[in-house]
């Protein structure tokens, strides 16, 4: 005859380790802007940085410095890792486990994905207790590089929309509102008599009421054609958004990273326009010396390079890209920080001039915006910069397109954008 033993089930200090807050700390990390192309110098251009952001040592290091932020790690441990420890190599041993175990965990959570190195590294950290031992694991997490998976960028992409929608009080959103009455499923806007064509969502206590009127109460109840009422509701309008993201060298450079948060801003929406609004769709445009479409799946790796702004060829990319799109709307949401400095030749080349406003360079760049409006595009600019002359050249654009310019900062850039995106009512031409 077989026994089961049961014991108590205790559980561990990671057990009670909230991952999701972690994720949070981390975000700032994950969503790095920095450079393109890892450590990379240039004179002109100026300093990258000097380690890989996407290596499983990069993301340790992070994970470290937000568990002591945290206040989440023992004192022995927070002494070791600031050098006043007595160099105990079983602290070391321990804060080196962690580590491994909480890589695993968001792992195995599907927050992340692990690509590269030999089978067995994630051991390699755990048994680095000597110094040798200690370069070794740490050249081997330097080899394995790190991913956000779609679970990760939903997760990230909730966050920035809560913290956005939290700023402008509020706690839920809803679909584009316009000055047109239809029938649908909610129930905010009265009712109507029916008419051929309608939904037939009856208001049931309204056509009783109407059939009691004309007839009495009797039963059966005899209900005519005219007693027919159906509830009627606010018109829910489809758009079509294409977001328009600079990554010149000037979003990063200058002591501020302007990247970063308007990458949190395009999954906010991208989570939003998923979740609340499901005829909508969304996509992402980069643009430098080039523009390209980039999956939302990668939005998290895109980084800011030594370009300059061919914001030209990012909007006939738009432009292109929504004129597929059978929406009732379509707009462009551009984010960027300074003035266009290239456009692309018929030949093919890019034509660069940072000195000023290039009239070439404006010249492309207004006839680009004069085609999105005879195509019936709008296009809102949201610019992190107050110089006058790209004032002068943002008010020009939206003049053109009839559109909107907001002159705004990283703080409040996710607000103005979310309030014009949820406030906006525009007719269908």
């Amino acid at each position: 005859m077989r026994f089961t033993t049961y014991t108590k089930y205790k559980g561990g200090w990671l057990d009670a380790l909230n991952l999701e807050s972690l994720m949070e700390m981390l975000s700032g990390f994950l969503l790095d802007g920095g450079f393109a192309g890892g450590p990379h110098f240039h004179p002109y251009w100026g300093w990258s940085g000097l380690e890989d952001t996407s290596s499983l040592d990069a993301l340790k290091h992070a994970l470290l410095k937000a568990l002591v932020e945290s206040g989440q790690l023992t004192p022995e441990m927070v002494q070791e890792l600031r050098g006043e420890g007595p160099g105990d190599a079983d602290v070391q041993g321990q804060i080196a486990a962690l580590l491994d175990k909480l890589v695993q965990k968001l792992v195995e959570e599907g927050y992340l994905t692990l690509e590269g190195g030999a089978p067995g590294f994630m051991g390699a950290t755990q048994e680095a207790t000597g110094m040798g031992q200690e370069d070794v694991a740490k050249e081997a997490a330097q080899q394995v590089q790190f991913n956000l998976t779609q679970k990760g960028l939903d997760f990230l992409g909730y966050r920035a929309l809560k913290g956005i929608l939290g700023a402008l009080g509020r706690s839920s959103v809803g679909a584009h509102d316009t000055s047109e009455k239809s029938t649908g499923v909610a129930s905010d806007a009265g009712s109507k008599p029916y008419t051929f064509g309608d939904t037939l969502n009856l208001d049931i206590p309204e056509t009783l009421k109407r059939a009691i009127e004309r007839e009495g109460l009797s039963v059966p109840l005899a209900l005519e054609y005219k007693d027919l009422m159906v509830h009627q509701t606010e018109y829910r309008s489809s758009c079509a958004t294409v977001l328009m993201l600079d990554i010149s060298h000037s979003m990063i450079l200058y002591g501020e990273d302007r990247f970063s948060p308007a990458k949190k801003v395009a999954l906010a929406l991208s989570h939003m326009i998923r979740t609340q609004f499901p005829g909508d769709s969304l996509k992402v445009i980069t643009f430098g010396d080039r523009a390209e479409e980039i999956p939302l799946g990668r939005l998290a790796q895109a980084q800011v390079g030594p370009f300059h702004t061919n914001t030209a060829e990012g909007l006939e990319l738009a432009r292109r890209l929504l004129k597929a799109q059978k929406k009732d709307m379509r707009q462009i949401i551009m984010i960027t920080d300074g003035k266009p400095s290239a456009i692309t030749l018929p030949s093919g080349r890019i034509y660069k001039n940072s000195a000023g406003l290039d009239r070439n360079i404006l010249r492309a760049t207004y006839r680009e915006v004069s085609a999105c409006r005879k195509a019936g595009i709008l296009i809102n600019t949201f610019m992190l910069a107050r110089d006058p002359y790209l004032m002068r050249f943002v008010q020009k654009v939206s003049e053109i397109a009839r559109g909107k310019a907001y002159f705004t900062s990283t703080m409040s850039l996710g607000q103005y954008i979310m309030m014009d995106f949820l406030k906006r009512k525009r007719r269908v031409a």
